[in-house]
């Protein structure tokens, strides 16, 4: 156990820039766990990693320790190397967790996905599926059990007894100015993963004006980091740089992010959700043998999300967790405006008209995502209530030409939004008087392991 007076120490080793051994980080790891260290403490050695790093093999131990912090999941051994999970780190519209898992679980998959909720203006995925009526998030590691082996999938918040010590780290990071240390966030992420005792991992790293890294060289650094300490974990692990400039597919908002990752698994849907959502799945599917490549396995999650094998899941998935199967049923095989009915509409629907004429460069999602928050979409601290039919539909797209007058945006609040509000709005659209250039497209790399993982669990 860490004890007070060793515990300085270790801080003035890697205040001075030294590097930690793997017992000096379980012993502080478990100082953490056990709340033998102080916070003070626990901030200082927080600072003193953000300020000179930690190698891979100081951030591999800090990632074994933290997972072994608590307890890890447990699963029957028929499913070794079909056990798989997505993480992305956090953006403006992505409800690619509500079609990637019951996607995956079509293929064969099994898929523990254990996701977070939405802070500042990132979505978080249990917000979206709380949205609809009796879902509950919260499982325990048999009832997870007990899905898996009825559904394939489900999606679920972290459980009190998976990787405690991720929470106190992460909930001191954003207080002591840490959150973007690279070893800090690769531990954070895959500490949990690792409890969950996965086969195959992908990461969605997302860089742009609205994710946590704005440009693509600081996302490769910490996707590299994430493949590298995933791999020797024993995890088949691969990330996807995805730009994060404008929002992912056309709606904002948690209601609205359910109805159009519906339109998904309905097998339509915006073309830019269904590339990343089939991207990411077949690199899964690949990754763990049920595909010859990625391309392959990308062609076969297309495939469930087409023949409706996706939506069935998603529906048995939504009763497996507290939806009442009418409910579930009219929300999954229900027309538009079912759908709707059944997760509520905001008092306020209107459109906001373009100020003057001009063709589209770009929609951008932060002033988008920060006034939607200030409605009641998003939470600024946790635990923070939210409104879950708050919510906005872009209705153009790059390359569009808009006349002056005509809708670009159609908004769901419930009737706060003020002058600064539709001035930000308007902020968001960009025009120009000529056609833009083809935009890049939103999916920049992929990053594969450098070298055949170990096992896999």
């Amino acid at each position: 156990m860490a004890t007070q007076t060793s515990i300085p120490a270790l801080i003035r080793k890697k205040r001075d820039g030294e590097q930690l051994e793997e017992e000096e980080i379980q012993s502080f790891v478990r100082g953490v766990t056990d709340g033998t260290v102080q916070q003070g403490q626990i901030g200082a050695m927080l600072m003193a990693v953000r300020l000179r790093g930690m190698d891979a093999g100081e951030t591999l131990a800090l990632t074994r320790a933290m997972a072994g912090s608590g307890r890890a999941l447990a699963w029957p051994p028929a499913w070794r190397g079909r056990l798989v999970d997505k993480h992305s780190t956090g953006g403006v519209g992505d409800k690619v967790s509500l079609a990637l898992a019951p996607a995956l679980a079509a293929c064969g998959c099994k898929v523990p996905m254990i996701s977070g909720r939405g802070l500042g203006h990132t979505g978080g995925t249990l917000d979206k599926l709380e949205a609809i009526p009796g879902f509950r998030v919260t499982q325990s590691p048999e009832e997870m059990q007990s899905i898996l082996e009825r559904v394939g999938c489900c999606i679920v918040g972290q459980s009190e007894e998976l990787a405690p010590a991720d929470r106190v780290l992460y909930s001191l990071r954003d207080v002591t100015a840490t959150v973007d240390s690279l070893p800090l966030i690769t531990a954070s992420i895959l500490s949990k993963k690792a409890a969950e005792q996965l086969s195959a991992l992908v990461l969605d790293v997302k860089f742009g004006s609205a994710a946590l890294y704005s440009t693509l060289e600081s996302a490769r650094e910490l996707a590299h980091s994430l493949v590298g300490v995933g791999e020797r974990l024993g995890i088949r692990t691969t990330a996807v740089l995805s730009r994060m400039d404008t929002p992912l597919g056309r709606c904002v908002g948690n209601a609205l992010e359910v109805l159009e990752a519906l339109e998904c698994l309905d097998g339509g849907g915006p073309p830019d959700l269904r590339e990343l959502v089939t991207s990411l799945g077949g690199l899964l599917v690949w990754q763990c043998g049920l595909a010859g490549d990625a391309e392959q396995g990308r062609e076969r999650l297309g495939r469930a999300l087409d023949d409706g094998s996706a939506l069935r899941t998603f529906e048995a998935m939504l009763g497996a967790q507290g939806v009442p199967p009418p409910t579930a049923h009219r929300l999954c095989a229900g027309a538009p405006s079912e759908r709707r009915q059944v997760l509520g509409q905001a008092r306020v629907c209107e459109e906001l008209p373009a100020l003057q004429g001009g063709w589209v460069q770009a929609v951008e999602a932060l002033p988008l995502a920060r006034v939607l928050h200030e409605l009641g979409a998003g939470r600024t601290r946790a635990g923070d209530p939210l409104n879950p039919r708050v919510g906005a539909e872009v209705l153009v797209g790059v390359g569009e030409h808009l006349q002056e007058g005509q809708p670009w945006l159609r908004l769901h609040h419930e009737g706060a939004l003020g002058a600064g509000g539709r001035q930000a709005l308007q902020a968001a659209l960009r025009l120009g008087p000529a056609p833009p250039p083809a935009a890049p497209p939103r999916l920049a790399e992929t990053i594969l392991p450098a070298a055949p993982a170990a096992a896999a669990h």
